[in-house]
């Protein structure tokens, strides 16, 4: 199995440097890149080809929310893993809106971190848990369930939901008794109609508008 090939965004020299390590010591992944900045961001995605993203969200010039939004819109195969002190829902959403598909804070432990990224390389969206929680209590306020304006099929209703749930889609294959790749064109197509360019997109907006009970 190849190692997850894994960059960090991050301004704070001591933290970067520690993330660094922190990747290189794991035999599941590979450190390449580490940078202060998001300035050559998306030369760095092309040269370097990670599959995990670590992104801070206050950084220098362009924040990593503006960062991440380039990257998911030429690189939608990257996860990016937003890695911050920000916990406040705006900031919770806006990343998430943008594309990144897990959020952690930096007071995470390091055997949570290093867990966190293959969640996310395997089809996971991990969050902390005050972040969650966050995520939990917005989505929980009382409103009415939104009626299907985007022709979406019973089959795609079913998937979404389950992409809801966090599910991989290797276990959205085994719930509907369908093969990856059916999962794959269902998923494609559940995008398109909802305008959307990646899971965690599609994910908010299904629960934003309340289209999956």
């Amino acid at each position: 199995m190849n190692p997850i090939r894994v960059s960090v965004y991050e301004d704070n020299d001591t933290l970067r440097e520690s993330l660094s390590y922190l990747i290189m010591g794991s035999e599941d992944m590979e450190l390449c890149g580490a940078w202060s900045d998001c300035a050559k961001v998306m030369e760095n995605c092309t040269l370097f080809k990670p599959r995990v993203i670590l992104m801070d969200i206050d950084m220098p010039g362009i924040s990593g929310i503006e960062a991440t939004s380039m990257i998911k819109a030429v690189f939608p195969e990257i996860n990016i893993l937003i890695f911050t002190v920000f916990e406040d829902e705006s900031k919770v959403f806006d990343a998430l809106c943008a594309g990144a598909s897990g959020y952690l804070l930096k007071k995470s432990k390091s055997i949570q971190i290093l867990e966190a990224i293959v969640e996310l390389h395997n089809g996971g969206s991990p969050m902390t848990g005050e972040i969650a929680r966050k995520v939990l209590e917005f989505f929980s306020r009382p409103t009415s369930k939104k009626k299907n304006e985007y022709t979406l099929s019973d089959r795609e209703m079913d998937i979404l939901k389950c992409l809801v749930n966090g599910e991989s889609y290797k276990k959205i294959a085994e719930n509907c008794f369908i093969s990856t790749s059916t999962v794959c064109t269902h998923i494609n197509s559940i995008y398109r109609k909802l305008h959307v360019n990646s899971k965690s997109e599609a994910v908010i907006k299904a629960l934003k508008e309340r289209l999956v009970g």
